[in-house]
């Protein structure tokens, strides 16, 4: 009987790309790869560790294997990603139930890594982060219609909150030539949608090239017979270039959706944080991105109660969110990470303080993202079919206006039978809470 193997990737989507390269290896060699942890024989965690939160969801699920192990439901446990890599040895010392502790440059050898501990040993292996692979076959583990496209490894960024360049090393950009091969491949493969992701997506090709190489690379994903959306997420707005704007101006198949997270308006904050700008070039900078594209969605992230962060600072911040009316926002409250600049900073704000502030800001842009869903009733646009609500009666997915896992979803009736990955035409009639209602029509092209 062949040996099973499941695989739990927790944290972001770039940690899922790992999570797929390993799982082909393991499949190549000869094990049953099953989706629940709980019917395999190994289960694989692919741990985060960026912020406390991510860390305790890790620990809580290695601690649910544990007790599957115990009852002996499941024989071996191997943890690897970004918690192991950070902690490393403390990792292999606290986390006894583990057979082996991996850091992000042993993936590439996860066959024998499990040969290994088939055979009664414990691995505990730490290679260099610059062994993390950067390309190789993948198992796609999203909707089959879609896949993230992983152009670079690392960050060279170093802002002082930030613990991503200690974990996972320098940024590294994946050679073009390399990037478009997986592209075409995932394409081959039925992928309609890429989604094109690294730590700075606009830094890509400065270590290679010794210039940004972003828009020409989307340029040519764009042209792959096949593709019909392109999406870019992570994009700094020091980086976002005019060529970059004409790219998502230009190219029918560039979704015009840009995810810019730029974690503060106030100057001195910014400085703090090790990151460049202020409010007012954050200000022209947004106008400019809306007079040259005019359609476009803007998604960006926001950090509260970072160190020293007063209560004009804050009020700054919000005044500049409401005036800004972002399509879409991620807020969170400021997580002190040690051995980042910004855990040694002496004035650190109260938890609870830093959490209420969140809160504020997700309120006020509940209301914006209600004006915003409310406007768009009555309109036609494209929609692409991710499942069937069985319950709701209804089929439910995507606009291009929604990035996958972090927005929100439209809700279609539809009298067709429609299948998933399915492009279609709707129109919007109500909305429901961040999400759309809308029925599919068929006597006009959408927007």
């Amino acid at each position: 009987m062949p040996i099973r193997v499941g695989m739990v990737s927790l944290g972001c989507s770039k940690n899922l790309v790992d999570s797929e390269r390993m799982l082909s290896k393991l499949r190549t060699h000869g094990y049953q790869l099953v989706t629940e942890p709980g019917e395999a024989d190994i289960a694989i965690v692919n741990t985060c560790g960026f912020i406390q939160s991510a860390k305790e969801e890790a620990i809580e699920t290695i601690l649910e294997l544990a007790a599957l192990k115990k009852e002996g439901t499941l024989k071996k446990i191997v943890l690897t990603g970004c918690l192991t890599e950070r902690y490393q040895q403390e990792a292999a010392d606290l986390f006894t139930e583990a057979d082996a502790v991996i850091g992000i440059g042993n993936n590439r050898d996860i066959v024998d890594v499990l040969d290994h501990v088939l055979a009664g040993e414990r691995v505990v292996r730490f290679g260099k982060k610059e062994d993390a692979e950067t390309t190789g076959a993948r198992i796609i583990t999203t909707l089959p219609f879609f896949a993230y496209l992983k152009i670079a490894e690392g960050c060279s960024n170093r802002c002082s909150y930030c613990a991503i360049p200690a974990i996972r090393g320098p940024y590294r950009s994946v050679p073009m030539e390399q990037v478009l091969e997986e592209a075409h491949w995932l394409a081959e493969h039925h992928v309609t949608e890429l989604v094109v992701i690294a730590q700075d997506t606009t830094r890509y090709g400065c270590d290679l090239y010794g210039k940004c190489r972003l828009p020409e690379l989307l340029r040519e994903l764009c042209h792959i017979d096949g593709i019909r959306w392109v999406r870019v997420l992570y994009s700094y707005p020091e980086r976002i270039t005019e060529e970059l704007l004409d790219v998502m101006a230009e190219e029918p198949h560039m979704v015009p959706y840009l995810d810019m997270p730029i974690q503060h308006c106030d100057e001195a904050i910014l400085r703090r944080m090790n990151r460049p700008g202020n409010e007012e070039y954050l200000r022209n900078l947004i106008a400019h991105i809306r007079e040259r594209v005019p359609d476009v969605t803007l998604r960006t992230t926001i950090i509260t109660g970072f160190p020293g962060e007063t209560k004009e600072q804050f009020n700054r911040l919000g005044d500049f969110l409401h005036d800004m009316e972002f399509d879409r926002m991620g807020c969170f409250a400021y997580s002190e990470e040690e051995g980042t600049a910004a855990a040694e900073f002496e004035d650190q704000i109260d938890e609870e303080v830093r959490a209420h502030r969140a809160d504020i800001l997700m309120e006020q842009q509940a209301e914006v993202s209600a004006a915003k869903n409310a406007a768009k009733i009555g309109r036609r646009m494209t929609a692409v079919i991710e499942g069937y609500d069985k319950y709701a009666g209804c089929y439910f997915g995507r606009t291009a206006a929604d990035a996958p896992d972090i927005d929100g979803k439209i809700f279609i009736k539809s009298d067709s039978r429609l299948r998933l990955g399915q492009y279609i035409t709707v129109e919007v009639f109500d909305t429901m809470d961040y999400d759309l209602l809308a029925e599919e029509v068929t006597d006009e092209s959408a927007e």
